[in-house]
């Protein structure tokens, strides 16, 4: 099941790595304009948020780390949320280490106001849909400001 984890997270790396690839055509102004019909605001946000997403679910709740979410006025370029990725794309590979074991058995996980039940597994499938999701709102956005989006999905 690692194998199979790793390979579909390969997947998941080679389309961000052409949406990203894409935002970096945009104008900088693009990059970081806001609109509230899309979610988190702005192509930025979009892709910082998902990147705490990661943080959130697989580094503080699954593997309990002692980790802050990025701010999104702390970054504000592709260059600076590719070194972002570059520590999500880590994340991920310790957490797929960490359960190379038991992908299947849930776990209590705090929320804060709430525990719930969630396997490792789970998990992973929540965060690389969520990644997906805001990807499709990214191009979306970018479209509303002018640009003609690439295709970043997996089979292209």
């Amino acid at each position: 099941m690692q194998k199979i984890l790793e390979l579909q997270y390969d997947l998941i790396k080679s389309s961000r790595s052409v949406l990203l690839d894409y935002c970096e055509t945009l104008s900088p102004e693009a990059f970081l304009t806001e609109n509230s019909s899309f979610g988190r605001g702005s192509v930025r946000n979009l892709l910082v948020h998902n990147a705490n997403t990661y943080i959130g679910w697989l580094g503080i709740r699954a593997l309990k780390q002692d980790r802050p979410f990025i701010a999104y006025e702390s970054l504000s370029n592709v260059e600076e949320i590719r070194k972002l990725y570059q520590e999500v794309d880590a994340l991920v590979a310790d957490f797929i280490a960490a359960f190379s074991e038991d992908y299947l058995t849930a776990t209590e996980l705090d929320l804060g106001d709430e525990m719930i039940a969630a396997s490792p597994f789970q998990l992973f499938t929540h965060v690389i849909t969520h990644e997906f999701h805001h990807k499709g709102q990214i191009l979306s956005l970018s479209r509303h400001l002018g640009y003609v989006p690439v295709d970043t999905d997996i089979m292209r």
